[in-house]
């Protein structure tokens, strides 16, 4: 990296820091203090407003920002896409954001990149599930939550308990979005731990007065599968029906693999309830080759099947 880029690079940290240490600037740029010291001499006697404080390190006035900031075609037209396609995920809120933030993106742009960028966005269609009613208010109070760190108490609804809903209790530390659902990660005070919670299984939603302080080492990471979701499934799925499989793709699944025999899938759980709707949707088109507790779940599914079908019912 050449001086200028290094300049400009170290402004754009300390606008997204705040603070930061002449060891952590050497750190981030792979230069010594003595360079970093010229270099903040340099931003200083280009007009760039430097605040130097003893044990918090280098800073910026408030107030101060670059010039906008000249986008590729590329980095315009994925910005305008990939900000409207997670609006229509969220609530209503954030749809009023992504469209003032594209309006403002659009107003800087040169027009021939403006043509090239409505061109583009005319010629693509992102379609997925919207928040509903029922999600958007919780997304909107959750929201609300997570920034004024505020203890949330609601009615769960797990596979697990054939559909009994617990009253829980939880401090809420983000949200996630995965495969057109919301999950909200939260310390569980039911289970003295970290857990994930789906929004559409939430109800009677009471937002409390209990504050709390969010763990400083929390980090909003992709999750552990190993740890989190320690139970192995394998299923051996019939030629015909793979290339479905894959196309259908489950949550759950961590390694496919052709065999001569079949698709062979592996899945981590935590509990097989997790799986079981799925996987008695293929019908006969799947072989559970292990644990022995799936395989005899799905016999014993077949069998009630099998019962409620060929016993004779009263007409409707």
């Amino acid at each position: 990296m050449n001086r200028t880029d290094r300049l400009l690079a170290i402004i754009l940290e300390l606008q997204a820091q705040g603070h930061l240490r002449a060891e952590d600037l050497a750190a981030i740029f792979e230069t010594s203090k003595r360079t970093v010291y010229r270099d903040m001499q340099a931003l200083a006697e280009a007009g760039v407003p430097i605040v130097s404080v003893t044990g918090q390190g280098y800073s910026l006035v408030e107030g101060y920002f670059l010039p906008p900031l000249r986008f590729t075609p590329e980095e315009a037209i994925m910005l305008m896409l990939g900000s409207n396609s997670l609006a229509r995920s969220f609530d209503e809120h954030y749809r009023r954001a992504a469209a003032s933030a594209g309006r403002k993106i659009e107003a800087v742009l040169p027009e021939p990149l403006r043509v090239e960028v409505r061109e583009v966005q005319d010629s693509i269609l992102l379609i997925g599930d919207t928040a509903n009613e029922h999600e958007a208010d919780l997304l909107r109070q959750l929201r609300r939550a997570i920034l004024e760190r505020r203890r949330v108490r609601f009615r769960y609804h797990t596979r697990s308990r054939e559909g009994a809903a617990q009253t829980r209790e939880a401090d809420p530390y983000g949200l996630i979005n995965f495969g057109d659902a919301w999950y909200l990660v939260a310390h569980d005070h039911l289970r003295d731990d970290l857990r994930h919670f789906r929004l559409e299984r939430m109800e009677q939603f009471v937002l409390l007065d209990k504050h709390f302080a969010r763990p400083p080492d929390f980090h909003m990471d992709p999750p552990n599968v190993d740890r989190d979701r320690p139970r192995v499934v394998r299923l051996l799925f019939d030629p015909a029906v793979a290339r479905w499989v894959r196309e259908t793709r489950n949550f759950f699944i961590v390694q496919e693999e052709d065999t001569t025999d079949g698709l062979l899938v592996t899945l981590r759980v935590r509990d097989a309830d997790e799986i079981m709707a799925w996987l008695l949707g293929w019908g006969g088109r799947v072989r559970v080759l292990e644990p022995d507790e799936v395989r005899q779940r799905v016999v014993d599914a077949a069998r009630a099947i099998l019962q409620k079908n060929t016993t004779p019912r009263k007409r409707y």
